[in-house]
């Protein structure tokens, strides 16, 4: 990827730094540092467009602004408003679901439509807690109950984090291998996909159009995937460096010890991640950067897929609507035939 062209996107490099978004059913959320959009392609060919004015908590609360502090917080509230906007792609994609069974089923009595009010903020935290308990249960405390009976390493420092975090990445990667096979979460992929082209050519100051989207990479160094990585790669000589200091000033090291440490500390290791990915996205042509975010962008290959073009255009909207340009013409048009080759991606 090209150094970020500030002049050319029309905002400085933080502002730029500040563009994200994830892939959701039959759609695309974009978040800007003043609103979130999410755009989603109806059964119709429409795009459906969901808009909401966004401040986070660095901008209410500038003393939150600190350094690891902030990629912790930062990590919490981009899962809820993520939630969120996953549900509102829920509900349209339910909508459409239950339109065409009516359609075909003209005799059937319809159900009694239940009052739409959208997820609450409240039971989006639920859903994020519930979701970070057991990914940690999963990927944090069973790489280290593995760890500790099948090897006889428990005391030494390194080599049980390594073990453990070798346990950990295979469990990750063998996750994403199997979801990857459902044909819902190949398409949420191409959508995944899209995302990240657009991103792409926002940040090198090109027109949104289809075709310069198109010709954009699809492993972007700021995605969640990416994140992921190196939170397991960091938690490697992090906890290593933990489990060191417990045992200098203790004598003693045991799986109940391990866990009661490493657990309240995955938010410092989320923080300091966080920081490590926004100072490689500062600097992504230079060799060692380009090294340290190779196993993040090699994983985007499971979770991306190659878009069509009316999967752009989904990105297209939501990324222009974030950004508070008139997208109204988009929302007007039929989604393009899908080609061949995209079919084929």
């Amino acid at each position: 990827m090209s150094r970020l062209n500030k002049s050319a996107s029309g905002g400085s490099e933080e502002q730029i730094l500040a563009i994200g978004g994830q892939a959701v059913i039959e759609g695309v959320m974009m978040r800007s540092p003043e609103r979130l959009a999410t755009a989603v392609r109806r059964a119709s060919g429409q795009i459906e467009l969901k808009i909401q004015e966004y401040r986070s908590l660095f901008q209410r609360h500038r003393w939150l602004n600190i350094p690891v502090i902030r990629g912790a917080i930062t990590l919490f509230e981009v899962m809820i408003l993520g939630i969120k906007h996953l549900n509102f792609s829920a509900d349209v994609a339910m909508r459409d679901a239950e339109a065409q069974e009516q359609a075909s089923n003209p005799g059937k009595k319809r159900a009694k439509k239940k009052k739409e009010a959208g997820l609450s903020t409240f039971s989006a935290v639920v859903s994020v807690s519930i979701a970070l308990v057991v990914g940690l249960a999963l990927f944090f405390a069973f790489p280290l109950f593995a760890a500790t009976h099948l090897f006889s390493i428990e005391r030494e420092a390194l080599a049980f984090n390594l073990v453990a975090g070798t346990i950990r990445i295979a469990l990750f990667l063998g996750y994403l291998m199997l979801i990857s096979l459902m044909k819902d979460i190949r398409r949420l992929f191409q959508y995944h996909g899209a995302e990240h082209k657009t991103i792409f050519a926002f940040e090198k100051g090109l027109e949104l159009t289809v075709a310069n989207v198109r010709r954009q990479p699809r492993l972007h160094p700021r995605c969640g995937t990416s994140f992921l990585v190196m939170v397991m790669l960091v938690s490697l000589l992090f906890f290593a460096l933990v489990d060191t200091a417990v045992m200098a000033a203790t004598g003693k090291i045991s799986l109940l010890i391990r866990l009661s440490t490493h657990l309240p500390l995955v938010p410092i290791v989320a923080g300091l991640s966080y920081e490590a990915i926004k100072a490689s996205a500062r600097r992504p042509d230079h060799p060692l950067v380009r090294i340290f975010i190779a196993p993040g962008l090699a994983l985007q290959r499971i979770t991306t897929s190659e878009p069509d073009d009316s999967m752009i255009e989904v990105a297209i909207v939501a990324l222009k609507a974030a950004r508070g340009e008139d997208v109204s013409a988009w929302l007007k048009k039929e989604a393009p035939p899908v080609t061949e080759a995209a079919a084929a991606s």
